[in-house]
């Protein structure tokens, strides 16, 4: 167990849409600390989205990220030799994470040319609540409902 807390970091926001959440999603994306670059493939598929959707794609993809967010998960639990599957609600932050962390694996298993088209293309297929990341995200809320009968063990 921990003393304390470790204190969260600040994080700018990103130069383009000035939203810290661009930002942390950019970090996600990253491959071996190379943010320009990472930037670079998110602000190619901002400009993709918009081509294609002809809508704000600041917007378009914040509602793609609400769209991937859980809400509750199953985290597992030894009780008396077996081990049961309980279903708790997310905090926020994990949400926030959670559905960045889907969104960018599902986009880069897509097939498709270059790194920036497969976000896009998962990016308003989550806007519209289609796309691997959303059917996680389903699948999760099932597996949830599913063992509900085992919240009671939640502490």
């Amino acid at each position: 167990m921990r003393k304390r807390k470790p204190k969260k970091r600040i994080i700018q926001p990103d130069p383009r849409f000035s939203d810290t959440l661009v930002t942390q999603f950019v970090n996600n994306l990253m491959l071996q600390g190379k943010k320009s670059t990472a930037f670079t493939v998110f602000y190619d598929a901002m400009d993709v989205v918009k081509e294609k959707t002809s809508e704000d794609p600041h917007e378009t993809w914040k509602k793609a990220l609400n769209n991937v967010m859980p809400a509750v998960e199953v985290r597992s639990k030894r009780i008396g030799g077996a081990t049961f599957q309980i279903p708790r609600e997310i905090r926020a932050e994990r949400r926030v994470s959670i559905g960045m962390k889907w969104m960018i694996k599902y986009a880069r298993l897509r097939s498709g040319r270059g790194m920036a088209d497969k976000l896009s293309a998962e990016i308003i297929a989550a806007s519209k609540g289609e796309g691997a990341a959303v059917k996680k995200r389903e699948d999760t809320h099932k597996m949830a409902e599913a063992n509900r009968a085992f919240a009671h063990f939640r502490t």
